[in-house]
């Protein structure tokens, strides 16, 4: 059914149908009223005439390609460099947002490290039983740095006071945070 439909609405049967509607005009007329010579040629001249239209489209719209094919890529450029100029804001927010995410990290940072060096030197200043018994309750990460970083004998003393079964699990992580390769 499309077929028919397409093949209906080419430009080549229009003028066949045209061609043959004319001819079967000038055969009922028949030849004793056929106009005469000029009148035939006007009559193909019209029969023609949607060939011609045809192809001056064909030319109208070759003429026009380069100039829509020109408009069509300006008009992609100027996407494009909306498009750029909406990356380059991003961007410019991003990297705005980076150095702020830089200078928090960096004022945490040196505040986690001040903070460390106090509480070591905090645990430093505790007495052995009750600097053991406290680094037995946190963490065990935490307890191994604050031991790595306090002297080794003040270390020692607070392991020594310490449960069997926690100085060795601190001991073993402090061994493991100073192995030179990855332990995984």
């Amino acid at each position: 059914m499309a077929r028919r439909a397409h093949f209906f609405h080419s430009q080549g049967f229009r003028t066949a149908a045209i061609a043959a509607g004319l001819i079967g005009t000038l055969m009922a007329v028949g030849p004793a009223q056929t106009a005469s010579g000029a009148d035939e040629a006007a009559q193909v001249a019209a029969v023609a005439a949607p060939a011609e239209g045809s192809t001056e489209v064909q030319r109208f719209c070759s003429n026009i390609a380069d100039a829509a094919r020109d408009r069509r890529y300006a008009l992609q450029e100027q996407e494009l460099e909306k498009l750029r100029a909406d990356i380059d804001v991003r961007i410019k927010a991003l990297e705005e947002k980076r150095k702020e995410y830089e200078e928090w990290l960096k004022r945490r940072d040196d505040f986690l490290a001040k903070a460390e060096d106090n509480v070591v030197k905090i645990y430093a200043k505790m007495k052995p039983d009750a600097a053991a018994e406290r680094l037995a309750e946190v963490n065990l990460e935490l307890a191994a740095g604050i031991l790595m970083k306090l002297n080794p004998k003040q270390s020692s003393i607070i392991l020594n006071e310490m449960d069997r079964k926690a100085a060795a699990t601190i001991t073993g992580v402090m061994a493991a945070a100073t192995r030179k390769e990855d332990p995984s």
